[in-house]
């Protein structure tokens, strides 16, 4: 398990609040890491979630950074056959619509 999944769960499971239970649950199941998660904005998603469930605390602790993913995630990331399949579809959708053009058009 990652250590910023590690670093959240450990601030959830410690409010022992069952209304933190399926929150809990997505998180194991990577829900809201930055690079694990299908969402478009994951720490967004956690911090609407957090509120909803009553802990403005913790989801000011996520607006704040502190359950963001460290350096090496992201390096991890950087590295994955996942990032480069991210990147060749930006860049293969990129150059489909970018198109020259001359004045007018």
């Amino acid at each position: 398990m990652d250590v910023s999944t590690q670093k959240l769960l450990q601030a959830l499971e410690a409010k022992n609040d069952p209304k933190l239970a399926p929150i809990i649950t997505r998180a194991k199941a990577n829900y809201y890491h930055d690079y694990k998660s299908d969402l478009m904005a994951p720490i967004v998603t956690l911090v609407a979630d957090l509120r909803g469930a009553g802990h403005e605390d913790l989801a000011q602790r996520a607006v704040d950074g502190e359950f963001d993913s460290t350096k090496e995630e992201s390096d991890a990331w950087a590295k994955s056959s996942e990032e480069k399949a991210v990147f060749a579809e930006l860049l293969g959708s990129r150059k489909k619509r970018l198109k020259p053009r001359g004045f007018g058009n």
